[in-house]
């Protein structure tokens, strides 16, 4: 009787940032076949955190769709132990959460030599000017104001990483401050 293995992922070293972006590392599959590596297509790894279960579980599915892979967190302290374990591409984070709000998680991941390039998307009611200049001073790439529509939060957050990668933080930071 042969045995054929499951798909096996595999990252890469990192081998660092290109100018002005983050490096997504590629998936490998090691296919029963041959076992050997072939880069398959970036999927990009996003943490969403937020302390309602239901607004993770809308951003789970709709970010799925689009070919994201989904890290979830309940709250800041759980988005902030998992940013430094997974190093995820990108971190969609709610401000509004109990004990550590998004403002402090995204103050914590700057102030880390290891994650102060993790790009954060800020998710929230908090619609002002104020908030967004504030999210701006934490650090935050972007901002997506609560409701919105969860459809087009995948082609949001890949257009984020696509622009990242293109050394462009500068414009979305800009457009952040600019509003909707």
């Amino acid at each position: 009787m042969r045995v054929l293995s499951d798909p096996v992922l595999e990252r890469p070293a990192e081998e660092g940032p290109p100018p002005g972006g983050r490096a997504r590392p590629r998936l490998a599959v090691a296919g029963a076949t041959g076992g050997g590596r072939s880069d398959a297509a970036v999927r990009p790894r996003v943490l969403v955190a937020d302390d309602e279960p239901a607004m993770r579980v809308l951003c789970r599915v709709n970010l799925q769709v689009e070919g994201v892979e989904v890290l979830e967190a309940r709250d800041g302290s759980e988005a902030l132990e998992i940013a430094m374990r997974e190093r995820p591409d990108l971190v969609l984070l709610d401000v509004m959460m109990p004990e550590i709000d998004g403002w402090e998680v995204a103050r914590s991941l700057a102030e880390d030599p290891a994650t102060r390039t993790i790009p954060i998307l800020f998710m929230t009611a908090l619609a002002g000017a104020d908030d967004r200049r504030r999210g701006f001073d934490a650090g935050g790439v972007g901002y997506i104001v609560k409701p919105f529509d969860p459809i087009r939060l995948g082609e949001k957050v890949n257009r984020t990483l696509e622009l990242l990668d293109n050394g462009d933080r500068d414009r979305l930071r800009r457009e952040m401050l600019d509003g909707p």
